[in-house]
């Protein structure tokens, strides 16, 4: 036996004997610890001077940067809140352009003039910071040697302690900016978009009388998709410690095909660690409602309760940490890959989506803009905002899709387990019945009252989750008062794809106003009657977008082109679609981002693509170098070697001979495949001054390389004795013991 298939049988044996670790007695009840290390609305109100909390609460509710005024006064309690817990050390904690999270820990430590030690934390230290930003990347944005750039604390995202081995950190969520400006991180963008989307509703709902409306807010619950796997057989997988995923593993007899995991008992060992992690997550104040087992083996989720879209990115955020750490207490290891092992199912993140209201008037204030009313007003209203959204999705397909383009995502995307590549918006029975008979415009009435009750507008039914089926196989469906993106990968920050969207909505809901004020003033028509002419006008123009079927069939691909939607299978071609004419006046008139900014994120993207790619490649050339050949190699030779003492014994049938040739074929054909991986790396050496060339290059001839080389892994695999294999197989990973 090997070293390495040695150390896979230790390993095993280990598993087997592991005791379930229950972990530390937990709170009975949630309430009682909720929010405990976050400086929120409960901790605000009862430290902080009452004119003091208003203007904070004020700030934070209107989107709006905090008063300088009453910044020393934050700072100091939330010092002393701080210290109180245990803390020494502050950082600007935010989410440069690597779908992680950064921060740079400062001491509370500081001297007077007699240079006593005290602890000290100003105003300036609490709103602004000034971290290096020449390492992060920026997509030619900001040279190696321009290291300045500058974080600010984002008020709407309450500040928190993180607690590792012991050492309590406070960490302030903030934005990165370069020395001049420009957004270097992920939610910069984010709260612009947030910014425009609510003017522009805030003008639609003033142009149809809803008065005295402070702002409108994106509200966002995105679900958590990953898996759990043993600790000890992924630290023997390199393609796993590397790159996340499976570069090769022959398929075990049984995957998913019982569909009995999905929502099946959640195994004690993996019921322990994830108490814990929402144990961890309920004191940072996220909202986590819901736990079960997915359809994959060792796949699981986990939803939050739905909030503001900035908290909820940063929630999200922790909740990608949160589990890796703790995952880890327990001998476990998360993967957050769209696509850790082939043949079963890859993780989402589905991102459910919509937009409510923020106002004085008790009326208005927090209403729903995606759920129909009560009375003709509110569903014209929500008509108007449904509208805006098919159009957004309608227009920018091709720039949503640019937004859930990764390396990882590409080998989930388009697979009969998540949305295919092609976006288009589910509507459900009721409401696709509503809005065609609305486009068909089937009243003949002059009457704007009766056509409203022939259209069934005005006493529009509530849609609910349970008033049709959900469609699993949508991309971006409407699943009762908010529409789910499901298309977004499991390991991605949500911030970028979310920007495109409040960017698209912003947009189409301007273009409905312009319309609608036109008819209203231009041609002098009453509000219904304008409203629902510009309703049916979007509903006609956005068909081609609506599709209840089955978005996992090759008919809907045939369909989808006949009906001119883009399908963009793989990555680089995807996000080509950031940088076309259409989505540069989109962002550059919506002030969202500029054209560098732009452009930035398109090659930051585009680089990060080869990066994972050739990562990828160097393992994968890496373990058939260093285990699957000599696995292969060392059958081979105990095969030559039994057949040719089975002759000298004068043994007439020696099947091991066979067997050999079977065996050194596959080696030699293993290493023909490998050869031409390396050919193809040799290729992307040469373009690594292009990315969008290497990018091609990768996901054609490069995947198509790397694909031959692991079903010649895999065949040999299941030709060798498992003994001599050195890799932990599929088998013992997704069925542990």
């Amino acid at each position: 036996m090997s070293s390495a298939a040695s150390s896979r049988a230790s390993a095993l044996r280990t598993i087997a004997s592991r005791v379930v670790d229950h972990g530390a007695a937990l709170p009975p009840r949630t309430s009682e610890y909720f929010g405990a290390l976050t400086f929120g609305a409960r901790q605000m109100k009862a430290k902080l001077p009452p004119d003091v909390f208003a203007k904070l609460s004020s700030a934070i509710r209107l989107g709006q940067k905090l008063d300088r005024d009453i910044a020393p006064v934050v700072a100091q309690t939330i010092k002393e809140w701080a210290i109180a817990q245990g803390v020494t050390h502050f950082t600007h904690w935010f989410q440069p352009q690597t779908g992680l999270t950064a921060e740079k820990h400062d001491a509370f430590l500081s001297f007077d003039d007699a240079m006593t030690p005290l602890e000290s934390f100003s105003a300036d230290q609490l709103i602004q910071s000034e971290p290096d930003a020449s390492s992060f990347p920026s997509g030619g944005l900001r040279a190696t040697w321009e290291a300045r750039g500058y974080t600010a604390w984002n008020p709407a995202s309450p500040v928190f302690i993180i607690e590792a081995a012991g050492v309590k950190t406070l960490c302030i969520p903030s934005v990165f900016i370069g020395y001049n400006g420009e957004a270097l991180d992920e939610m910069t963008p984010l709260l612009r978009s947030t910014d425009v989307l609510s003017e522009k509703a805030i003008e639609l709902l003033e142009l149809l009388g809803d008065k005295g409306v402070e702002r409108v807010q994106t509200t966002l619950g995105p679900e958590q998709e990953y898996f759990l796997v043993d600790r000890q057989l992924f630290a023997l997988r390199p393609d796993l410690v590397m790159g996340g995923r499976t570069l090769l593993g022959a398929q075990p007899p049984r995957g998913q095909q019982l569909e009995d995991h999905y929502f099946g008992g959640i195994p004690e060992r993996v019921q322990a660690c994830i108490a814990e992690v929402e144990h961890e997550l309920y004191r940072l104040g996220v909202p986590i409602t819901t736990r079960h087992n997915e359809v994959a083996p060792c796949q699981f989720e986990m939803a939050p309760r739905y909030e503001e879209t900035d908290v909820a990115v940063d929630h999200n955020q922790l909740v990608m940490s949160v589990l890796r750490k703790v995952a880890l207490r327990h001998g476990l290891q998360a993967l957050l890959h769209e696509k850790p092992f082939a043949g079963i199912n890859g993780s989402g993140k589905h991102c459910n989506w919509s937009m409510s209201i923020v106002a004085r008037n008790a009326e208005l204030n927090g209403f729903n803009l995606l759920k129909p009313g009560k009375t003709p007003h509110q569903n014209v209203r929500f008509l108007l905002f449904l509208a805006a959204v098919l159009k957004a999705v309608h227009k920018h397909a091709g720039l949503l899709r640019a937004g859930i383009a990764t390396s990882g995502n590409e080998h989930r995307l388009g697979a009969n387990e998540a949305p295919p590549a092609i976006i288009s918006v589910f509507m459900g029975e009721t409401l696709t019945h509503v809005i065609e008979e609305i486009a068909e415009g089937r009243s003949g009435t002059s009457s704007a009252a009766q056509r409203m009750l022939d259209l069934k507008v005005a006493k529009l039914p509530e849609i609910q989750q349970d008033n049709t089926d959900r469609n699993r196989t949508s991309p971006f469906a409407f699943t009762g008062m908010k529409f789910e993106f499901r298309a977004v990968g499991s390991s991605q920050s949500i911030a970028f794809p979310v920007m495109l969207l409040n960017a698209a909505a912003a947009e189409a809901i301007a273009e409905l106003t312009a319309k609608l004020r036109k008819r209203l003033h231009d041609e002098k028509q009453p509000v219904d009657d304008a409203v629902l002419a510009v309703v049916a006008e979007a509903f006609r123009e956005t068909k081609a977008i609506r599709f209840e079927g089955n978005g996992y069939s090759h008919e809907w691909v045939d369909e989808a082109a006949r009906r001119g939607l883009p399908n963009f299978r793989r990555t680089p071609e995807a996000l080509e679609q950031l940088v076309t004419a259409q989505s540069r006046a989109l962002f550059v008139d919506l002030g969202i981002l500029s054209e560098v900014e732009l452009e930035s994120r398109f090659h930051v993207r585009m680089e990060r693509y080869v990066k994972d790619m050739l990562i990828e490649m160097h393992t994968l050339k890496e373990i058939v170098d260093t285990l699957v050949l000599p696995a292969g190699l060392a059958f081979h030779g105990q095969l030559a070697e039994a057949a040719a003492h089975a002759r000298a014994a004068g043994i007439s049938i020696v099947p091991q001979v066979e067997k050999a040739n079977h065996v050194g074929t596959l080696v030699q054909e293993l290493q023909a495949r490998r050869d031409t991986l390396v050919r193809v790396l040799d290729q992307a050496d040469g373009l690594h001054h292009d990315p969008v060339a290497c990018a091609k290059l990768l996901t054609g001839a490069g995947a198509d390389a790397m694909a031959a080389v692991r079903d010649r892994c895999d065949t040999l695999e299941l030709a060798t004795p498992d003994a001599l294999w050195p890799l932990p197989k599929y088998r013992e990973m997704l069925f542990p013991v």
